[in-house]
């Protein structure tokens, strides 16, 4: 089946999507995305990334191109069309074309791009089995609170991991654990307290994250909101990832360090589970 993308107002075949090599978002990563997570035909958690799809593209003064309920249908017809239960959908909102120049002309028109993507999310073996994350050093700018589009830094970083044969880059700075290439960072210490960097504009504001801290404190789990060390993750009890198309991903080995017994833990598994019980409940079937 050829896969439909919608571009700039229009449903089209995959081989006949087309942007202008002007776009911003091309010459310049002047441009925000974002990415809901499917399960069961149900878009997950997607109040959270469409409230801060127009949160990043405020920090960088680019207007919505339509309003949430407008996108929501943009989403809902990609999904129908491509027929597509578990996965992802994919938004991407540009500056819009212009001459290439570093200043840009008042009232440019945004472009707007969005597609789907099949994946196997809950039966993933990563989710099930778990994963080696290596620890790299975060070269980022200072906004990464602004989801751009904008990603050399991660893309090298999860590069070099997987070379080594890790799954994921948890980025570090002045020996602290950030957060990952492309996901939230969470450790449980030994007194079960559940550890993740506070939102800021060191870290992108996860909305996975913010799922998984309303279901920890729902169970009476500790949390505490701080930063945290390498040292501190290599000696957790526990350990997990956390993003849209990851959903929670147990982290068994960071480095060379295995974690816990080398197994996905029980707070972990237990988290995912109630996860996905939310999530099947939280939303209309769209499918």
């Amino acid at each position: 089946m050829t896969r439909t993308i919608y571009v700039n107002g229009q449903y089209v075949a995959e081989s006949e999507a087309k942007l202008s090599v002007f776009d911003r978002g091309f010459l310049f990563a002047d441009g925000i995305y974002e990415v809901s997570a499917v399960i069961d035909g149900r878009l997950i958690d997607n109040d959270l990334h469409l409230a801060r799809l127009e949160r990043s593209l405020g920090e960088i003064s680019i207007p919505m191109p339509m309003t949430k309920p407008e996108i929501v249908e943009v989403q809902t017809q990609l999904m129908i069309r491509n027929e597509l239960r578990e996965g992802v959908v994919y938004l991407q909102v540009t500056r819009g074309t212009a001459e290439r120049d570093f200043g840009f002309p008042a009232g440019l028109r945004p472009t707007f791009v969005a597609f789907t993507q099949e994946k196997n999310l809950r039966n993933a073996p990563s989710v099930i089995n778990g994963v080696a994350v290596d620890i790299v050093p975060d070269i980022r700018w200072g906004r990464r609170d602004i989801k751009s589009t904008m990603l050399l830094a991660q893309v090298l970083a999860k590069s070099s991991a997987k070379r080594k044969g890790f799954h994921e880059a948890w980025l570090a700075e002045d020996g602290y654990v950030t957060e990952g290439a492309s996901s939230t960072a969470f450790i449980l210490d030994k007194n079960n307290v559940l550890i993740t960097r506070p939102n800021s504009q060191s870290v992108l504001p996860g909305c996975t994250r913010h799922a998984i801290l309303q279901i920890a404190e729902e169970q009476g789990l500790g949390i505490e909101e701080r930063l945290f060390t390498v040292e501190e993750a290599f000696e957790a009890r526990e350990a997990f990832l956390t993003s849209a198309s990851s959903l929670i991903t147990p982290v068994i080995r960071i480095s060379d360090r295995t974690i816990g017994n080398g197994k996905p833990g029980p707070v972990t598994t237990h988290l995912q589970t109630l996860y996905l019980d939310l999530a099947r409940t939280s939303s209309e079937p769209v499918l």
